[in-house]
């Protein structure tokens, strides 16, 4: 167990907004001073990326979904070519020209295919992987130019009701935002998206990725507002991705 421990944490568990497993091990780093927020990322990241790289089917707790993309290198460097399941309420598909809010954790999966601004996955020693090797599960809540990109791109799509025939081929790269639960279940959520799935509909959809036998990597990650968090909720929302994660 792997948990990114952001130097902007107060503490690990108040900066997660849940209750750690025992076993969690924390990767304590921070980001550099360059000005360049992509580079200034590469050291913050660097440290997780080494980690991963060393273990075996590693589960990573973070704060962000820029967390993926340091999986996804250490991943690569274990030599495993894996392809991406991203669960999210939003598409995180939008590059530096796109993005409105600037807002960098909108853009982890399209700088996994190579698009956009591409110092953090280079500094990581991230090969790019193929657009047909993501699938996009749930994105409810996307923006106009990310339509208009995951439309031209050979980006999979399905709801967590169709993940196992959109599968890609190959070891897999799991990755969950808690955001892609209906934000009714989980209050303090940064990016709130309503008219979402249900807890067993979310697992059941991780339970199918499991039990392709092929998963090599599970990243969690959300964003909070954490004066508005209900530990209550998000321990259970986490609890249940954790169980469906483990192998039967």
């Amino acid at each position: 167990m792997l948990i990114l421990n952001w130097h902007i944490f107060d503490a690990l568990e108040n900066g997660l907004n849940v209750t750690l497993p025992p076993d969690a091990l924390a990767v304590d780093s921070a980001p550099g001073d360059t000005a360049n927020p992509w580079l200034d990322l590469v050291q913050l990241y660097a440290p997780l990326a080494d980690r991963v790289g060393q273990r075996r089917q590693p589960v990573v707790l973070s704060g962000d979904c820029i967390t993926a993309l340091a999986v996804l290198a250490g991943v690569q460097r274990s030599g495993i070519d894996a392809a991406l399941v991203w669960f999210d309420a939003h598409g995180d598909f939008h590059t530096e020209q796109t993005t409105a809010s600037g807002y960098l954790g909108g853009l982890p999966p399209a700088k996994a295919v190579g698009r956009g601004d591409l110092s953090l996955p280079q500094g990581l020693g991230l090969t790019p992987i193929a657009e047909d090797r993501v699938l996009l599960v749930d994105a409810r809540d996307l923006d106009p130019p990310e339509v208009a990109a995951l439309t031209e791109s050979k980006v999979r799509r399905a709801g967590v009701d169709a993940v196992r025939e959109a599968l890609p081929e190959g070891p897999l790269h799991l990755h969950v935002d808690l955001d892609v639960f209906d934000a009714g279940l989980l209050h303090g959520l940064r990016f709130p998206a309503p008219h979402g799935p249900g807890v067993d509909d979310v697992t059941a959809a991780v339970r199918t990725v499991v039990e392709s036998g092929r998963l090599v990597a599970l990243s969690i990650a959300a964003t909070w507002r954490p004066e508005d968090v209900i530990r209550s909720q998000t321990d259970r929302v986490l609890g249940a991705v954790l169980a469906a994660a483990r192998p039967s």
